[in-house]
């Protein structure tokens, strides 16, 4: 459980705004779908307020789509009562991207969930927004292919959020994030018309407003129909686990696997206390003694598996490896890639809150800058958790903490706006695949100018000029443009 933080955003619906005209929203919405599609109650709001992040808003009414035409619907009478709106898939979300602005309408996407079709010889599938990600791949796995990004919540997550924020994942080293593996979308745009972007076509005609969308994290319209790209399951499959006394030694080898012109399906790392709290939950036989541990998976021919592992090992020898695991069967290699995907979830072993970050440096400042988030976290007295994509220098350290203690807040807050901050001047960018949101919403200008977020700024209104698809979102206010700082005061509780 974490703790919330509650960020201002804009209140489309004056406070002089009597409750009738709240009840006429609702009735509206009950006109034009089922009456059960449409909830109200305090108590049901209220399990809408956040998402996976630490922040939390004030929807009005959370509604519930079952099909395109439900969701161009609610967008419709969204636009007859001026009121924003926010798409919403599993509420994985890490940003706060699918926090709701005081007042605003949730739509829930959780029940689009079919697959609608599959083609396995043209690798396409078209599925709706709620289908969760790991579902996906784990329903088409007897055609020989799989969906690629695979964040690591995707037992959870939707193939809808993934389009929002253009997820990655552990695999996505080398096949690409979300937008590598989009053809189309179907999407309801702001005003409630109904178009496709892109096609199944390799290079559909005129601009790609398939690209621009993927990544809108909501401010674009509402996708409802989604041709996702299908790989082929590899032939072969080599998962190496190699640990090391040294963080330092972990991630120089990844700048020297990458440099030699190996490039695995995946490359993550997890520091000791991850490698402890996680061994505590998964009993992997974990190497929890030492300072790190990377987890290297290499796919395709077997003869070229076998080469790059001789040669990754060989490399690793000149960085003072350890130990070295390779797993044996599939039931190995499933019990480590549990032990990385259950990270998250086992560092309630340590503390009761935690704040996770998702910054991205290059590969070889990665050593520089994981001391100075060390450094960060022990000025401040806070535990500090690193398992992160480091084959791409996508970080993700946790800080975790017992918001019970006084002070902690302030702290944390403190803490992770450095953290930002260090990536940044390293050479590299606020976030790789949680996406802005309302976190990191304010440190846009740490990495762009007034004139770049202008540009966005205008894309965005090309897209939504009443400014209803979950605003507020991603770009800072003119106000704060040319005013840096993280979090406005009062936001953490």
């Amino acid at each position: 459980m974490s703790a919330k933080v509650s960020a201002p955003v804009s209140t489309f619906q004056s406070e002089s705004q009597s409750n009738s005209s709240g009840t006429e929203l609702v009735d509206r919405l009950r006109v034009r779908l089922r009456p059960d599609q449409v909830r109200d109650s305090a108590t049901e709001v209220n399990l809408y307020r956040h998402d996976a992040s630490n922040m939390s808003g004030h929807a009005s009414v959370v509604c519930f789509a079952e099909s395109r035409d439900d969701v161009q619907a609610v967008v419709q009478v969204a636009n007859e009562f001026n009121v924003p709106f926010v798409a919403r898939g599993s509420g994985t979300g890490l940003s706060g991207g699918a926090v709701p602005p005081d007042g605003a309408i949730v739509i829930s996407l959780s029940k689009m969930n079919r697959i609608l079709s599959v083609d396995p010889v043209n690798r396409i599938a078209w599925v709706e927004p709620g289908v969760l990600n790991l579902d996906l791949s784990t329903q088409i796995a007897h055609l020989g292919v799989h969906f690629a990004p695979d964040p690591s919540s995707q037992q959870t997550c939707s193939i809808g959020g993934n389009v929002a924020n253009n997820s990655g994942g552990p695999h996505c080293l080398a096949d690409g994030v979300t937008s590598a593996h989009i053809h189309a979308i179907e999407v309801v745009l702001p005003d409630g018309t109904i178009t496709m972007l892109g096609g199944e076509d390799p290079e559909p005609d005129g601009l790609d407003l398939r690209g621009a969308f993927i990544g809108s994290e909501g401010m674009f319209g509402v996708a409802t129909k989604i041709a996702v790209k299908l790989m082929a399951n590899p032939f072969e499959v080599a998962t190496l686990l190699l640990d090391f006394s040294t963080v330092a030694d972990g991630a120089y080898l990844v700048s020297d696997i990458i440099a030699d012109g190996i490039v695995p399906a995946a490359v993550e790392m997890m520091d000791q206390l991850c490698l402890q709290v996680v061994e505590e939950y998964v009993h992997a036989g974990l190497p929890v003694e030492q300072a790190a541990a990377l987890l290297i998976e290499v796919v395709g021919l077997p003869a070229g598996v076998e080469a790059d592992v001789a040669r990754i090992l060989e490399l690793a020898q000149a960085r003072n490896v350890g130990g070295i695991r390779v797993a044996a069967d599939e039931a190995e290699r499933a019990l480590l890639w549990k032990g990385r995907k259950s990270a998250f979830g086992a560092i309630s072993r340590v503390k009761p809150n935690y704040y996770l970050h998702d910054t991205v440096v290059p590969r070889h400042r990665l050593p520089g800058v994981l001391d100075e988030i060390y450094e960060i976290a022990d000025r401040y007295e806070l535990f500090i958790i690193n398992v992160f994509h480091a084959g791409d220098g996508n970080l993700h350290p946790l800080l975790v903490f017992d918001a019970r203690e006084p002070g902690v807040m302030d702290r944390v807050r403190s803490a992770g706006d450095e953290i930002v901050r260090a990536s940044v001047a390293a050479g590299g960018v606020l976030s790789g695949e949680h996406g802005i949101g309302l976190e990191k919403r304010d440190l846009m200008p740490l990495m762009f100018s007034d004139v770049d977020l202008a540009a966005q700024a205008d894309l965005r209104r090309a897209f939504d000029p009443a400014l209803l698809a979950n605003p507020d979102k991603v770009l800072p206010s003119p106000a704060t443009c040319g005013d840096i700082h993280s979090a406005p005061e009062g936001a953490w509780v």
